[in-house]
């Protein structure tokens, strides 16, 4: 069970500027209104989602601009997430998960995402990894590496992406070439979140012949001779954790360290994806929140030509559309969650569907948001312009918004 701490964490009140602004916003959790993302929880999850927006409000919000601008990789206040039981959450309770259900990740994840989307992102992509291990690896695996993943003792990295193959994954190239009891690995992934400072990288990679049939699963920890990392790089969102390339010269890696059977690999990054999939996508539902609450209070408070914003028919509707697209892309994801839950055979296509609308909508949310703070909305002082960067690149990772397109129509177009 999750590692409730009920009450440790007080809630925040809102104002405007950075440093006395709580985009997290306690007030977000007891709102009662159409938005009020508690509505239809029962009272255990409702308990824990609590727990996240207050350790949202009063650990990652008040920092939140801080490990942006400095690009701030935050270990200890990830380390305080995972004593609450949020490093594994969907991982099993014996190797120290909270054994829950995806759609209580996925709860869980919303609410992280509104004191700091970027933060919430790297973790959910933490706890994809650690459940692949739980899920496909042997009890000797999943023991050795599983307890040290969900207290965050150790940090883990998801290493499917290549330079030349990004959407196309199947087509990745990096070899490991079997010599005995070792595997010797050559090749580079692009693109990886917490790259040189994660410690746990679950790879994919080439073991056999083309396609995804020839893609085995091995985890390569840090300090194994052949593996480096490429510059940091420069990105406009996602900054409190680090993107690099990861390189394998020579790598030499344990045949014990390989999830799954040879060829299996594949199959166990589409399985993590679908799962990645909801994570990301409600974490685009914590921006959109936290920003919604931001416009809300901007509204209330600026005066134009004489009037509150919050007066402006115009300005209402807006607002009242952004809300409607929130809550849809709320129940979409939700949907899609107990899908991949109850391993329905329509969960691969609600997952996508679910990645695909909610973080187109809660992007143009985040953005409309800004829209109505004017010129202050451009201004790093406040927080809506943060939650625009961050959310802008869920339409990219985790499979674009082209392949869920091409995910759904060849659901819907097969015999």
């Amino acid at each position: 069970m999750l590692r409730l701490c009920v009450g440790r964490l007080g809630a925040h009140l809102g104002s405007l500027r950075w440093g006395i602004q709580s985009p997290a916003l306690g007030s977000v959790r007891g709102l009662v209104s159409c938005i009020d993302p508690s509505l239809g929880l029962n009272d255990e999850q409702k308990a824990f989602q609590k727990v996240a927006f207050d350790f949202a409000s009063q650990e990652m919000a008040p920092q939140m601009a801080e490990w942006d601008q400095k690009e701030i990789f935050p270990v200890e206040s990830m380390r305080r997430a995972a004593q609450l039981g949020f490093a594994g959450v969907y991982v099993r309770s014996d190797v120290g998960g909270s054994e829950l259900s995806r759609l209580d990740a996925s709860i869980i994840f919303e609410a992280l995402a509104t004191g700091c989307t970027s933060t919430t992102a790297y973790i959910s992509i933490h706890n994809m990894c650690t459940w692949m291990i739980d899920f496909f690896g042997n009890e000797e695996q999943r023991h050795k590496f599983c307890p040290s993943l969900c207290s965050m003792e150790k940090f883990a990295s998801y290493c499917l992406t290549e330079p030349g193959s990004g959407s196309d994954a199947a087509s990745l190239l990096t070899s490991a070439k079997r010599q005995g009891d070792h595997y010797i690995l050559n090749g580079s992934k692009a693109f990886i979140s917490g790259a040189g400072e994660s410690d746990i990288y679950v790879v994919m990679c080439r073991t056999g012949g083309s396609g995804p049939k020839g893609i085995s699963c091995l985890v390569i920890e840090k300090d194994t001779p052949g593996l480096s990392f490429g510059k940091k790089e420069k990105k406009v969102g996602w900054n409190s954790h680090p993107i690099r390339a990861v390189i394998f010269e020579d790598c030499v890696v344990p045949v014990a360290n390989r999830i799954g059977d040879e060829g299996q690999g594949f199959l166990i990054a589409m399985k993590g994806l679908n799962g990645g999939r909801i994570n990301v996508a409600s974490c685009s539902l914590g921006a959109a929140h936290a920003s919604i609450i931001l416009a809300r209070n901007h509204l209330n408070v600026r005066k134009q030509f004489g009037k509150l914003l919050a007066n402006n028919q115009y300005l209402q509707f807006k607002l009242a559309d952004m809300a409607t697209r929130l809550v849809a892309s709320r129940l979409i994801i939700r949907n899609a969650a107990v899908a991949l839950q109850e391993e329905r055979a329509e969960a691969v296509v609600l997952c996508s569907m679910a990645k695909l609308f909610a973080a187109k909508e809660c992007f143009s949310i985040c953005n409309q948001a800004l829209q109505m703070h004017g010129g202050y909305g451009y201004l790093k002082d406040y927080a809506v312009q943060q939650y625009v960067r961050d959310s802008r690149v869920h339409q990219i990772l985790e499979g674009s918004d082209e392949v869920m397109r091409m995910l759904i129509s060849r659901n819907l177009l097969q015999e």
